[in-house]
């Protein structure tokens, strides 16, 4: 009944986490992956999408995430329920127990998170030209190369940035709702303090691993698949050479910014929901 109800929720929460994240989402990922010189700041890939795509052009690869996050939050909020009853049976646990059962979950989410990201990527490295493509034949171009080297590509430095962005993501959600609830002992926790402990934690997830995703982004972009077993190392490498170090933080200040209606509206839905669920449907 349990993994029932996480499932559920965390379905609900990912669709509400796409829906109020997606327009900077989309300005942090044409950060990373625009080619040099095409905008002069995050302001100017606003200002340029809206003017040359029109505003719904910020929505772009949104059908992606909101076809997939239904088993991505899913998988990441049931695995991260599984995680912490391996990590420590008892219910109440440590800031560094809840971490390393983020940790896990963010793991396990990978398999999915991975493909779906590959084809989010896809979608938003196109900017208006004649030539843009639907999803579907993204779809099909990515898997000429197969399910390994096309869908998957990228899935180890997903594996790499997710364990210490979910670790990241949960304790610091559950430190901040413990300090309120702490100020608050006989009080229910009320709606916008969880918005804002998931807010935290959003903060607290990209601070984690923001380089990570920059390496992320540009693999799944990439024309061609990457090659060997040091694909993370040569591609950080390839973006210190060509930017400097800065070039590692393109991106940050709209994920960010997306992270605080995101993340709070992620945690905020899901505690929400899951409490409505477990009252009202018997599952």
């Amino acid at each position: 009944m349990t993994v029932a109800l996480d499932l559920l929720a965390g379905s609900i929460a990912g669709a509400a986490q796409v829906i109020v994240g997606q327009p900077l989402d989309t300005i942090k990922t044409r950060a990373q992956i625009a080619p040099q010189g095409m905008f002069k700041g995050n302001w100017d890939i606003l200002a340029q999408t809206v003017r040359k795509e029109g505003v719904l052009a910020l929505y772009k690869g949104m059908l992606s995430p909101l076809l997939g996050v239904a088993g991505v939050n899913s998988l990441l909020f049931a695995s991260y329920a599984i995680s912490k009853r391996i990590v420590s049976p008892f219910p109440d646990k440590s800031l560094g127990e809840i971490a390393l059962a983020g940790g896990m979950a963010g793991a396990a989410n990978a398999i999915l998170a991975s493909p779906v990201e590959m084809f989010k990527v896809r979608m938003q490295g196109q900017y208006g030209a004649a030539g843009d493509q639907r999803l579907r034949a993204v779809f099909a171009e990515v898997a000429k190369d197969g399910f390994r080297r096309g869908i998957m590509r990228g899935y180890w430095i997903t594996v790499v940035r997710e364990i210490p962005a979910y670790a990241a993501f949960y304790a610091g959600f559950e430190y901040q709702k413990r300090r309120w609830l702490a100020g608050h002992p006989d009080k229910a926790i009320p709606v916008y303090a969880l918005i804002g402990s998931g807010s935290f934690g959003g903060i607290c997830y990209w601070l984690a691993c923001y380089p990570l995703d920059v390496i992320k982004s540009r693999v799944q972009l990439a024309k061609t698949p990457p090659s060997g077993i040091n694909y993370i190392a040569t591609e950080f490498r390839a973006i210190v050479s060509s930017q400097g170090l800065r070039g590692l933080f393109k991106g940050l200040t709209p994920s960010l910014l997306r992270s605080i209606p995101a993340a709070g509206a992620t945690f905020a839905t899901f505690e929400l929901s899951h409490e409505y669920l477990s009252k009202h449907i018997n599952l």
